[in-house]
């Protein structure tokens, strides 16, 4: 996993968004934040300055101002609403999705266009404050890994 100069932030690598909107989770990602296939994960919004998206687990959250917007909306924190429909809670957009069994996620377009994410994007895996797993669109740390060609992508 490369450490990036700006921020001291680490990368796990880019995961290409498909045409179907399957996007890969790295597996040292998985590992580090204690993701299994067939897990259902939590995908949040990201910040204004990254865009994407961020994916965790209800167990991430626990105790954090995070699990409080969650314990407004039952349904998704418990994953009994739609899978993939999008709720906003206390300015953020929400969605639960399962891990499939090779390690990835997928997004339908109506999905994706709530995160602002078209199919064929490049997202940059990042290590979160150990709360999500961040997915990047864009910002400073997406400038500066974009000078770095040895980021491995995932398709």
């Amino acid at each position: 996993m490369p450490q990036l100069d700006r921020g001291d932030k680490y990368v796990f690598g880019w995961s290409r968004v498909s045409e179907v909107g399957r996007i890969a989770i790295p597996a040292e990602a998985m590992d580090e934040y204690g993701l299994k296939e067939h897990d259902k994960v939590i995908v949040m919004s990201g910040s204004r300055r990254s865009g994407g998206f961020a994916v965790t687990t209800p167990r991430l959250l626990s105790g954090s101002p995070l699990s409080a917007a969650l314990q407004r909306f039952p349904r998704l924190r418990t994953f009994q609403m739609p899978q993939a429909r999008v709720v906003r809670v206390e300015g953020r957009s929400f969605c639960w999705t399962s891990i499939d069994e090779e390690g990835y996620i997928t997004l339908p377009e109506e999905t994706l266009r709530e995160y602002e994410i078209l199919p064929g994007a490049r997202l940059l895996t990042v290590r979160g404050s150990g709360l999500a797993l961040g997915f990047a669109l864009m910002g400073p740390l997406v400038d500066e890994a974009l000078t770095h060609a040895g980021i491995e992508v995932l398709e």
